[in-house]
């Protein structure tokens, strides 16, 4: 179940502290859970054992300053939120310091109800643009993307080729097999798969495989062995061995790892 997203508000200023966690419970109606910290030290432990989707927190507190604590979460975590600053002071090194660190929006007090909601529903956007790109990124083979980047280049032959392990995949599709379609010597045509794609037969295979498993571990409940049979494997045990060598964890773990990531987000 995908959980509520949290917005952190970091402020040593009580009655700020007070208004802003107000403003944002009442635009919120119970979409986003708000949660309140009075310095960056007391930020800092409540994150410890909590994910901020959102920081919303003020630039000049005693001790950890905003930009501190939107550093140390960007250099220790695994968990990166989106942030906004909070300042009365109009000075130009903070805002470029904010920006340098991602900073979504820079906002001067006092901070006027409509533009704080405005920024925290842009932030929230700029937040779920991320996770869908770092979800797409898992996904993503960079050598098979360096092949795709290069149709335009590739023999009809080659290009035939690889439509053909597209639309079969499922099957326990051999060089050879591709190469009768083909009517290409095996030999020849091996040759000719390495030289325009970059990579063997065998290679280019395994990872569109992989590819395809990822798809499938993410987006269905087909089970593990259900997944390896649609990628063109016979034996559960081969291909949760191939996985683990592409992926550096099994099948099973990479859907329940992921899945925790986007329930988080």
């Amino acid at each position: 179940m995908k959980q509520t997203k949290t917005i952190l508000v970091v402020e040593d200023e009580p009655r700020t502290r007070q208004g802003f966690t107000k403003t944002l419970e009442a635009w919120s109606a119970g979409r986003y859970r708000i949660e309140a910290a009075d310095s960056g030290q007391a930020a800092l432990a409540w994150l410890e054992h909590n994910v901020a989707h959102l920081l919303i927190t003020d630039i000049r507190m005693p001790g950890i300053s905003g930009l501190e604590l939107i550093e140390m979460q960007q250099r220790h975590k695994h968990f990166k939120p989106v942030a906004i600053i909070i300042s009365g002071y109009a000075e130009f090194e903070y805002a470029q310091k904010a920006m340098q660190l991602g900073v979504v929006n820079y906002l001067l007090k006092p901070v006027d109800k409509h533009k704080l909601v405005q920024a925290v529903e842009q932030a929230l956007r700029v937040e779920d643009d991320r996770h869908r790109i770092e979800t797409m990124e898992k996904l993503v083979d960079p050598r098979l993307l360096e092949t795709k980047d290069t149709d335009t280049q590739y023999t009809p032959q080659v290009q035939e080729a690889l439509n053909y392990l597209d639309e079969h995949l499922h099957e326990p599709i051999t060089m050879r097999q591709v190469a009768d379609h083909l009517h290409l010597n095996p030999s020849y045509f091996s040759v000719l798969f390495k030289e325009q794609t970059e990579l063997t037969f065998s290679e280019y295979i395994t990872r569109l495989r992989v590819l395809r498993a990822k798809e499938l571990l993410l987006r269905t409940t087909m089970s593990v062995g259900e997944i390896a049979e649609r990628v063109g494997y016979q034996s559960d045990k081969y291909f949760i061995k191939v996985f683990k060598n592409y992926e550096g964890m099994s099948p099973s773990k990479y859907r329940s790892q992921t899945k925790e990531t986007e329930d988080d987000a």
